[in-house]
């Protein structure tokens, strides 16, 4: 009995150990697959990481922060600044728009407090202005091209050149009708009284330039005769019949150009707008549209959203990234 109950003893604990053999041996594969499943998430993880640092460098411009554009109260540049200003509020930018004198407005933007305007014009009308600042700003180009200052009169008038201008001085009442005291075209008109023997005795009348487009407007009229400081691009020249004086000494100096000038800094600062002020460039047309429905009475912002809506083409080129 003992003997073959040992047996039977033996034959268990055989049995069990096969058993627990096994069982290790089924535990050691499932882990060994587990392992390999694991494996190939660890893989599949590192894709995925991949492909997120590559969204993460896509390059792709965020258009948001403020930005202040400054301008001095002309037509041309109350137009251009509510246009230009609209692209970039319809892109995300909290947008101000600063109307200031021309001396503070260069200031402004040379000395970092604004970070841009779409109002220099170059060489000649704001040329002291830009010996002073230019170093301390980044020229970005032309805007518009062709622009252009003199002396203004009705197309009705006889005189046809500041030559012979002072031939109808009791007309005149030896008066030019200006605008702002120390704009560039009041600056270069004062030289002409000096230049011209005829205009020895002529005053230039400073006032601003909506108060020049009015006197010229009831002067026009009523057919009187006045000699206005004046420019183009303006509204007034699609509106009335007018003709620059000839200036045969070049006190006007040649065509001008109206150029973008920004704060230093702004490139690295915000990108986007400084791309898009980079691109903005328009023509004479386009230009004249914008000036003259705000002379109709439109708001220069409803005057501004009009153009964007009706222009997406040009606004397109304005707001490509390269």
């Amino acid at each position: 009995m003992l003997k073959g109950t040992w047996k039977s003893l033996g034959l268990v604990a055989m049995l069990a150990l096969i058993m627990v053999i096994a069982a290790c041996g089924s535990s050691d594969e499932g882990s060994g697959s587990d392992s390999e499943g694991n494996g190939e998430d660890t893989e599949q993880s590192e894709d995925s990481g991949s492909d997120s640092e590559g969204s993460s460098e896509s390059g792709d411009i965020t258009h948001e922060g403020e930005i202040e554009l400054v301008y001095v109260e002309w037509a041309t540049e109350i137009a251009s600044t509510h246009v230009i200003g609209k692209v970039l509020e319809d892109l995300g930018y909290d947008v101000t728009l600063t109307p200031l004198d021309n001396a503070v407005m260069w200031q402004s933007v040379a000395s970092g407090d604004a970070d841009g305007m779409v109002a220099a014009w170059l060489p000649n009308t704001h040329g002291n202005l830009y010996e002073e600042h230019s170093d301390s700003m980044v020229e970005l180009g032309p805007n518009f091209e062709g622009a252009k200052i003199g002396a203004v009169v009705p197309e009705y008038v006889e005189a046809d050149s500041l030559e012979n201008l002072g031939e109808y001085g009791d007309e005149f009442n030896e008066t030019f009708t200006g605008i702002e005291p120390g704009a560039g075209v009041v600056q270069a008109t004062e030289d002409a009284v000096e230049t011209y023997e005829g205009l020895d005795g002529w005053s230039v009348q400073t006032s601003s330039s909506g108060a020049m487009a009015t006197s010229l407007q009831e002067a026009y009229e009523n057919e009187e005769p006045i000699v206005v400081t004046g420019w183009s691009p303006h509204w007034k020249f699609a509106e009335m019949d007018l003709k620059y004086l000839e200036d045969p000494e070049g006190v006007y100096g040649d065509a001008e150009t109206i150029e973008t000038m920004v704060r230093e800094g702004l490139e690295e600062d915000m990108p986007g707008a400084y791309q898009v002020l980079d691109n903005f460039k328009w023509g004479e047309e386009k230009f004249n549209s914008v000036m003259s429905e705000i002379q109709a009475g439109t708001s220069p912002e409803d005057a501004a959203a009009n153009f964007v809506e009706n222009n997406q083409d040009l606004v397109d080129e304005w707001t490509t990234m390269e």
